[in-house]
C-alpha cells in the first residue's frame, strides 16, 4: 500500500495544488481502490472524508462515514435514525405474533385495520353494556324491594367499585402500548401468564354467556311485550306457558345468534354503525323516563292499581276491582270473586287470604343490579382496534361510568318518588296489564321504553360477540394454553374468525339451556374476579415501583386499588358465597393447568418482581446467622465433569442429587472449563444449556453455574468460595470419585481431588464423594429390598444419620432398610455401646438395625506390608519420572534461549567468547551430549536401585493396616448392601503424602459397588430435641 500521498483537510484554504501533483494523487487513489476491491477480506475500504476530490459526488462524500466507529455493531445494534420510524408507528399486534406483522423482506402490502377513537371505540360500548336490560326490567323491582335508601347504597357501592377499577385500569392502560386483548393483556403482563390466562379465560366465558343472556332478554321482550303473537310454540293447557316460552327462546335465539355472528364476521365497522342506532334508542328511552317524571310532577296520570290486602292483582281476568257490585239494588259478586271462590254465591268457599283482606284501588303513580357491574371492560376488550388505546381507554371508560352512575342513582330516587311501592315490587308488570313498570312513567308512550330496552339488549349482545372473540384470540396467540392456539388465527385483516365460531357455539349452548337463572350469578363472579385482579395488578406495580412503571394517567394510588379490590371481593361473597368459591375454584384449576402445561413466558410481570423482592428480603433475613440445627439440610454444590463436547460425564450424579434433595433446599450444579472466558464464551453457553437440559431430565431443581478458569484447580476453588448468594449458600459439596486418578494425563487428577477435600474442610463445608457413581440407580429404578449400611466410625455431626433418612424419602430407596455399624476397640464395652446407640437412635426418631463390630489388635500382615511398599515405590517412581521430565524441559528451554540469543546478538556473542573461552562453553558438542546422557542414565539407574531397596514408612504401614482391616470388615457385613455410607478420613497435613492418601481411600472401599464417602462440616446437623 502506498504511503507517500499528501493529505489535505477539507477546511484548508491554502494555496492551489499543482495539476501534475493532483493527477498523480488521483491515479494513485484509483489504483489503491482497485487493489482494495480485489482483496479477499471482504471489507470494503472507505475513502477519507478529508481528501479533496473534484470527481467525488459531494452529496455522498460523508455517507456512512460519520458513524464509522460503530459500523461493526450495525447488525446487532441498528442506527437510531433507521429505527425511530418503526418505534413511532408501533403496531398493536400482540408480542410474539408473526402472522400479521409487517414482513419487510417480502414487502407485503399493509392491511388497513379500522382504528376507532374514544367516543365510538370505548364510550359507546361501555355505555351500551352498562345501560342494559337491568335498568329497564329490574331496577324498579330493586327499589320497591330494598327501599330508596338501601337501593341507593347498593348501587353506589357498585358504582364505586367500577370507578375504582376504571382508575386502576387507566393506570395500567397508559403504562405503555396496549395491544389486542384489553383486560387480559393488562393482567397477564402485570401479574404473569398464569393469573392472566386464568382470569382471562374466566372473563371470556363470562362475556360469552353474558351475550347469550342478552339475546335471551331480547327474545323475552319481543315475545312478551312487543309481539306475543309471534310465538311459534303456544301453550295448549294451563301450566305449559313456561315450556312453550323456553322452546320459543331456543328457536329465535339460534336465529338471532347466527345473524349477529354474520354481522360481526363481516366487520367491526358494521357493528359500530349498528351500535350507534341501538344506543340512540337507549338514550331516547332514558330521556323519556326523565320527561315522564317532569310530566308527573305537573300533571299526575290516572293509573289505578288493584290491591288485595297489600298485594297487587293482575287485571287481565277481571274488570272491576271489587268483591261485590251493586246492580239494581242487588249485591252481586264480581269476576274477581270467581277467581278465588268455588261459586258466585256470597256463601261460597273462598281462599283464606281473599276472605281476610279487602280489595282496594290506588293510584300507581301518585304525585336492579348486576348491570351496573357488567360492561366497563367493553371498550378495553377492543384495545387492538383503537387508534390510541392509552388515551381512549381511560377517558372513555371513566366518562361512561360517570354517566351511567348518574343515570342509575337518579333513577332510583325518581322511581321511589314517583311510583307506588307495591307497583315497584311487581317484577313482571302483572298489575299494569303485563307492561313494563318503568313504561308507565315514560312519556309520551310506554312503547319508547319497550323499543329502547329491546335495542339495548340487542346491542349489548352484539358488543359481547365482538369483544369476546378478540379476547380469546389474544390469549391463544400468546400460546400459554396449548389446546386453544388454533383460535389465534383469523382473516387477513386480523378478524378472529375461529374465535368467533367458538364464541357463537358457546352462546348457542347458553341459548339451548334457555334458562340461565342459575348460571347468571357465576357470570357476575367472573366479571368481579377480573375487576379484582385489575386492581391487584395496579396495586402491585405501584408498590414495587419498578422502573418500567411510568403511567401517563396520574390520578391513581395503591390505596384506591386495594379499596377497589376489597370491594370486588366483598361483593362476590355478598352476592353468593358458594358461587364465589366455585368461580375461584375454576380460576385456580386454569391457573394450575397453565403453570404445569402452558408455555413459559417472561413478561417482566409484577408477580416475578414481587418474588424477587421477597427473595431479597428473605436473603437479608437469612444473612443474620447460620440456620438452627433443626432447620439444617444439605444445600448441595454438585461438581460435574464435562467431556470435550461439553456433555456431562456422570449423569447419575444428578440422579443421586434429586433423590437426596427431593426438590427441597438449595442445589447448585457447577462445572469448570479450562481457559479464558473470552475464548470459551460460546462453549460456556453450550455447556450451561447441556447441564440445564440434563437437570430437567433428572428433575433436579436448582441453579447452574459454569466457571471458566485458567486452571481446573482454581475454578473448583472459585466455585467452593463464591457459589450461592448471601445466606443461600451451599454447605455441602457432592462430587464423583476420580476413577482414573492413577492416570497422570487426567485433568482431574488426584492432586485436584485432595486439594478440593482440603478446601471444603477449610470452608467448614461437608463433603460427599460418590464412588462408582455410574452404578448408582436412576430415578426410574426402584429397590424392592436391600439395606443402606452406615459405618459410623468417627463422629461427624450426624451427617451419616441424616443422609439415609433423606434418601429413603425418595421412591428409589423407600423400601431399603437402614443398618448402622460402629467399631469397638479392645477396651470398649460393645454391649453397652449397642444399648447407647439404640437409645440415641430412639431419641433421633430413626428406625435402624444396630450392630457393633469388634476389631482387635493384631500383627500387621505381610500383605499389608507389601501393599504399603508397592504404594511408596510407585510414588517414588512417579517423582523420579516427573523430575526427569522437568530436567529435560529445562534443558530444552536452555537450548532454545541460547539459539535465540545467538541469532539476535552474534557480534556480542563472538566478543564474549573471545574474551573468556575457558569459562563459558556455548556450543552443544557431541561429546557433551554423550557425557550428559550417560550422566542422566547413571542417575536414573541409581535412583531406581534405591527404590527397590527402600523400606516402607511405619506411619504409612499403620494407615494401610487400618484400611485393609476395615475394608475386610465392611466387605464381610455390607458387600451386598444397596449403598454403603462410610466416614471419609481427612488428607494428611504433610502434602508429600497426598498420593498415598488416595491409595488408602482406594483400599478402604475396594470391592464395594456403591459407596458414599461422607466428611462432616464440623457442626451438628441433627438433634434429638423438638
Amino acid at each position: 500500500m502506498p504511503t507517500n500521498f499528501t493529505v489535505v483537510p477539507v477546511e484548508a484554504q491554502g494555496g492551489e495544488r499543482d495539476s501534475a501533483e493532483r493527477d498523480a494523487w488521483r491515479q494513485e487513489e484509483e489504483e489503491e481502490d482497485n487493489r482494495d476491491r480485489s482483496c479477499g477480506d471482504g471489507v470494503s475500504r472507505e475513502s477519507s472524508p478529508f481528501i479533496n476530490s473534484a470527481e467525488m459526488d459531494r452529496g455522498n462524500m460523508y455517507e456512512g462515514k460519520n458513524m464509522a466507529l460503530f459500523e461493526e455493531e450495525m447488525d446487532s445494534n441498528p442506527m437510531v435514525s433507521s429505527l425511530l420510524n418503526k418505534l413511532a408507528n408501533y403496531t398493536n399486534v400482540t408480542q410474539g405474533v408473526v402472522e400479521h406483522e409487517a414482513d419487510e423482506d417480502s414487502k407485503r402490502k399493509e392491511v388497513k385495520v379500522p382504528r376507532m377513537g374514544t367516543f365510538i371505540g370505548v364510550y359507546l360500548p361501555c355505555l351500551q353494556n352498562i345501560l342494559g336490560v337491568i335498568l329497564f326490567l329490574r331496577l324498579t323491582w330493586i327499589v320497591g324491594t330494598a327501599g330508596v335508601l338501601e337501593s341507593f347504597i347498593i348501587v353506589f357501592m357498585c358504582c364505586a367499585c367500577t370507578m375504582l377499577t376504571a382508575i386502576s385500569m387507566s393506570a395500567i392502560a397508559t403504562n405503555g402500548v396496549v395491544p389486542a386483548g384489553g383486560s387480559y393483556y393488562m393482567i397477564s403482563r402485570s401479574l404473569g401468564p398464569e393469573f392472566g390466562g386464568a382470569v382471562g379465560l374466566c372473563f371470556y366465558l363470562g362475556t360469552t354467556f353474558a351475550g347469550a343472556m342478552y339475546i335471551l332478554g331480547t327474545i323475552e321482550i319481543l315475545l312478551t311485550y312487543i309481539s306475543p303473537s309471534a310465538a311459534i310454540f303456544k301453550a295448549e293447557e294451563v301450566g305449559e306457558e313456561t315450556e312453550a316460552m323456553l322452546n320459543n327462546m331456543r328457536v329465535y335465539g339460534t336465529c338471532i345468534i347466527i345473524l349477529m355472528a354474520i354481522v360481526v364476521f363481516v366487520g367491526v365497522k358494521y357493528v359500530n354503525k349498528l351500535a350507534l342506532v341501538f344506543l340512540a334508542c337507549v338514550i331516547l328511552s332514558i330521556i323519556a323516563i326523565y320527561a315522564g317524571v317532569i310530566k308527573t310532577a305537573i300533571d299526575p296520570p290516572d293509573f289505578p292499581i288493584c290491591l288485595l290486602g297489600n298485594r297487587t292483582l293482575s287485571k287481565r281476568s277481571f274488570d272491576v276491582c271489587a268483591k261485590f257490585t251493586e246492580r239494581n239494588n242487588e249485591t252481586k259478586t264480581t269476576n274477581l270473586w270467581l277467581l278465588f271462590c268455588n261459586s258466585s254465591l256470597p256463601t261460597a268457599m273462598c281462599d283464606d287470604y281473599f276472605s281476610l283482606n279487602n280489595v282496594t284501588e290506588i293510584q300507581g303513580i301518585p304525585g336492579i343490579l348486576s348491570g351496573v357491574l357488567i360492561g366497563i371492560m367493553a371498550g378495553s376488550n377492543r384495545s387492538g382496534d383503537l387508534k390510541d388505546a392509552q388515551k381512549s381507554i381511560p377517558t372513555g371508560t371513566i366518562l361512561a361510568i360517570s354517566t351511567t352512575s348518574f343515570i342509575y342513582l337518579s333513577c332510583i330516587v325518581l322511581f321511589g318518588a314517583c311510583i307506588e311501592g307495591v307497583v315497584l315490587r311487581d317484577k313482571f308488570g302483572e298489575a299494569v296489564d303485563g307492561n313494563l313498570v318503568v313504561g308507565t312513567l315514560a312519556w309520551p308512550s310506554p312503547w319508547v321504553i319497550v323499543i329502547g330496552s329491546f335495542f339495548s339488549t340487542c346491542g349489548a349482545g352484539l358488543q359481547s360477540l365482538t369483544g369476546a372473540p378478540r379476547l380469546l384470540q389474544a390469549i391463544a396467540r400468546d400460546g400459554i394454553v396449548p389446546f386453544i392456539q388454533v383460535f389465534g388465527h383469523g382473516k387477513a385483516n386480523g378478524e378472529p374468525t375461529w374465535a368467533l365460531l367458538l364464541t357463537a357455539a358457546i352462546c348457542e349452548i347458553g341459548i339451548l339451556i334457555a334458562s340461565l337463572d342459575n348460571v347468571a350469578p357465576i357470570l357476575s363472579m367472573f366479571f368481579l374476579m377480573c375487576y379484582m385482579f385489575v386492581n391487584l395488578a395496579c396495586a402491585v406495580q405501584t408498590l414495587l415501583r419498578t422502573p418500567n412503571w411510568r403511567p401517563r394517567f396520574k390520578y391513581y394510588h395503591w390505596t384506591l386499588s386495594f379499596l377497589g379490590m376489597s370491594l370486588c371481593l366483598a361483593l362476590m361473597f355478598i352476592c353468593s358465597w358458594y358461587y364465589a368459591l366455585i368461580a375461584m375454584l375454576i380460576a385456580g384449576c386454569i391457573y394450575k393447568y397453565i403453570e404445569y402445561r402452558g408455555a413459559e413466558k417472561e413478561w417482566g410481570d409484577g408477580i416475578r418482581g414481587l418474588s424477587l423482592n421477597a427473595a431479597r428480603y428473605a436473603l437479608l433475613r437469612v444473612e443474620d446467622g447460620p440456620p438452627h440445627t433443626k432447620n439444617w439440610r444439605p444445600q448441595l454444590l454438585v461438581l460435574l465433569n464435562l467431556d470435550c463436547e461439553q456433555l456431562v460425564k456422570h449423569p447419575r450424579l444428578l440422579s443421586f442429587t434429586s433423590q437426596l434433595k427431593a426438590g427441597k433446599g438449595l442445589t447448585i450444579v457447577g462445572s469448570v472449563l479450562q481457559g479464558t472466558y473470552l475464548d470459551r464464551c460460546v462453549e460456556t453457553q453450550k455447556a450451561e444449556e447441556n447441564v440445564k437440559a440434563l437437570m430437567g431430565v433428572e428433575k433436579t431443581k436448582g441453579f447452574c453455574q459454569i466457571v471458566v478458569s485458567p486452571s481446573f484447580r482454581d475454578g473448583i476453588s472459585h466455585l467452593i468460595q463464591s457459589a450461592g448468594l448471601g445466606g443461600m449458600k451451599h454447605n455441602t459439596v457432592l462430587m464423583a470419585w476420580p476413577q482414573s486418578w492413577k492416570q497422570t494425563e487426567n485433568h482431574f487428577s488426584w492432586k485436584n481431588f485432595v486439594d478440593t477435600v482440603r478446601e471444603t474442610t477449610a470452608a467448614q463445608q461437608a463433603l460427599l464423594v460418590a464412588k462408582n457413581i455410574d452404578l448408582f440407580p436412576t430415578n426410574q429404578e426402584r429397590f424392592t429390598e436391600g439395606n443402606i449400611d452406615i459405618w459410623w466410625i468417627v463422629h461427624d455431626g450426624g451427617m451419616l444419620m441424616l443422609l439415609p433418612f433423606l434418601l429413603r424419602q425418595h421412591k428409589v430407596w423407600r423400601k431399603c432398610k437402614m443398618r448402622i455399624f460402629t467399631v469397638a476397640q479392645m477396651d470398649d464395652n460393645s454391649i453397652q455401646m449397642k444399648k447407647d446407640l439404640q437409645m440415641f437412635l430412639y431419641h433421633l426418631r430413626l428406625n435402624a438395625e444396630v450392630e457393633v463390630v469388634e476389631m482387635f489388635e493384631n500383627d500387621i500382615s505381610a500383605f499389608t506390608y507389601e501393599k504399603t511398599l508397592m504404594m511408596e515405590q510407585r510414588s517414588q517412581m512417579l517423582k523420579q519420572m516427573q523430575l526427569s521430565k522437568n530436567e529435560r524441559e529445562r534443558e530444552a528451554q536452555l537450548i532454545h534461549d541460547r539459539n535465540t540469543a545467538s541469532r539476535s546478538a552474534p557480534a556480542v556473542k563472538a566478543s564474549v567468547a573471545a574474551a573468556m573461552p575457558e569459562k563459558v562453553q556455548m556450543t552443544w558438542t557431541k561429546e557433551k551430549f554423550v557425557a550428559e546422557k550417560h550422566k542422566n542414565k547413571d542417575t536414573n539407574v541409581s535412583g531406581f536401585k534405591d527404590i527397590f531397596s527402600m523400606k516402607p514408612n511405619q506411619s504409612n504401614v499403620r494407615r494401610m493396616h487400618t484400611a485393609v482391616k476395615l475394608n475386610g470388615v465392611v466387605l464381610n457385613k455390607s458387600q451386598h448392601a444397596q449403598l454403603v455410607l462410610l466416614n471419609m478420613p481427612g488428607p494428611p497435613k504433610n502434602r508429600k503424602g497426598d498420593e498415598n492418601y488416595m491409595e488408602f481411600l482406594e483400599v478402604l472401599t475396594e470391592g464395594l459397588d456403591r459407596v458414599l464417602l461422607v466428611r462432616g462440616s464440623g457442626r451438628e446437623v441433627i438433634t434429638i430435641y423438638s
